[in-house]
């Protein structure tokens, strides 16, 4: 029988961007924390990796919101890169 209840604080516009998107995955929020919940049972742990970046990682996100240090790159260039890398 269902009877625990969970209350959460969170940002209104999280909430709302979140709820449209289990409603398009064809569910409701207290079924993803069911889902989430069950997971967490299942696996004894988080369902997915959480960890602080390392140094490099965090210096490049500073820049990325800066602005500082970043390229223009096609999606051709992209293919191409990803297409080179393909062993054959």
């Amino acid at each position: 029988m269902k009877n625990a209840v969970v209350n959460a604080r969170m940002e209104s516009d999280l909430k709302a961007d979140v709820e449209t998107i289990l409603k398009q995955l064809g569910m409701n929020t207290t079924q993803a924390i069911t889902m989430f919940f069950e997971q967490v049972r299942l696996h004894r742990a988080v369902p997915f990796q959480i960890k602080l970046p390392n140094q490099e990682t965090e210096e490049a996100m500073k820049d990325a919101l800066a602005g500082k240090n970043m390229e223009t790159v096609t999606m051709d260039e992209l293919i191409n890169q990803a297409r080179s890398r393909i062993v054959k």
